[in-house]
């Protein structure tokens, strides 16, 4: 090597790597690659909501062990707690429906009637009644007798009373016709015989079909979730990127 070839004059130029239309292409694939993965990953997380989305529908649907209020349901039998005191719950419409038994969810708006088995004895010494008041206050599925407590005007939300009644066969049967789809609250007071006491059971169902409920909002709280999730994983990013791999490469191609 010469030295006239070591102090040779440089081309600014030169040090400036120009990009190739392969490198270019290179460049592209690997934003598609990039974009292709996070479309996996955006694929699993709709794929997880629907998932969600069909549990909740199952469980709703399904008959599980679980409490609303003063009443348990099971897969065969409802039981409704009243204080200490326990009966079997259930709920007829025989004029549609036959010999069917419900514990919430009463499917048509006619006749239905409302029987309670004594589960103690102490029950038939004491004088019960039983009441149904729309939800008016909207407290659903986990009503309490704080709920009805808080209602201002109790009489104005009644739909049915029926006064104390001593029971000394253990059963307790009342009818109502509905005339109005929608949803209620059952309550079930019992008085003790000798002391100033008295104990409760409420209790939350549905006539006319099923409600909805809270599900519109849970199923828009997965939607949301998910596109949270895409945002702070750069989904944005990696959209925008994917679209510039495009130009890239339809720059290089030209």
């Amino acid at each position: 090597m010469s030295l006239a070839s070591l102090f040779a004059p440089v081309s600014v130029y030169s040090a400036v790597p120009l990009r190739t239309s392969s490198q270019t292409s290179v460049t592209a694939s690997s934003a598609i690659e990039m974009s292709a993965s996070s479309a996996t990953l955006g694929k699993k997380a709709t794929l997880l909501t629907l998932i969600l989305v069909l549990l909740w529908s199952t469980t709703i649907g399904s008959k599980p062990v679980y409490a609303h209020g003063g009443v348990v349901f099971g897969e065969d039998v409802c039981v409704i707690t009243i204080g200490f005191l326990r009966a079997h719950f259930t709920v007829y419409q025989p004029d549609t429906r036959g010999s069917k038994e419900y514990c919430e969810g009463i499917p048509d708006i006619t006749n239905t009637e409302f029987v309670m088995e004594y589960l103690h004895d102490f029950l038939e010494e004491m004088p019960v009644d039983f009441r149904i008041i729309r939800d008016v206050n909207e407290v659903g599925k986990f009503a309490k007798w704080e709920d009805v407590q808080a209602i201002e005007d109790l009489e104005a939300a009644t739909v049915f009373y029926q006064p104390p009644e001593i029971k000394a066969d253990g059963f307790f049967r009342v009818s109502h016709e509905f005339d109005q789809k929608g949803t209620y609250i059952g309550i079930v007071t019992a008085q003790h015989p000798q002391e100033d006491k008295t104990y409760n059971a409420v209790f939350y169902f549905q006539v006319g079909g099923f409600d909805y409920g809270t599900i519109p909002a849970f199923v828009a709280a997965l939607i949301a979730l998910q596109l949270l999730y895409w945002l702070s994983t750069g989904g944005l990013a990696r959209r925008r990127a994917k679209q510039q791999a495009r130009q890239l490469n339809k720059q290089g191609g030209a």
